[in-house]
């Protein structure tokens, strides 16, 4: 089981969740679509060579993004960070993938 987390422009939000929880991410039990979101306010600056989404290359952007976290089995982990890489508005979208490890099983 993995921990995805990944950040995602507030106009994004939905197709990027609904891209992943259909690749198999977000199922816990009994339950699917299952995570967690906090808004919050995300920073970059494109630099030469870069494609933005929003902004000016060289000139710093902020903008309201999304923190979201969800837990995906390992089968559907491939499956789900190229779901959210193809549904993300931009060219590199950061998110992050940590094993976890169920203390019941140990």
């Amino acid at each position: 089981m993995y921990k995805l987390i990944f950040f995602v422009p507030a106009t994004h939000l939905e197709i990027v969740k609904t891209a992943v929880f259909e690749a198999g991410a977000g199922r816990i039990g009994n339950y699917d679509q299952c995570c967690w979101q906090v808004l919050g306010q995300g920073q970059f600056r494109p630099l030469p060579g870069a494609r933005p989404y929003l902004g000016k290359l060289g000139e710093c952007e902020t903008l309201a993004e999304y923190r979201v976290e969800l837990v995906c089995a390992s089968e559907y982990i491939r499956a789900s960070i190229a779901a959210l890489i193809a549904a993300h508005p931009y060219e590199t979208p950061a998110y992050d993938v940590s094993l976890m490890v169920n203390l019941e099983e140990l």
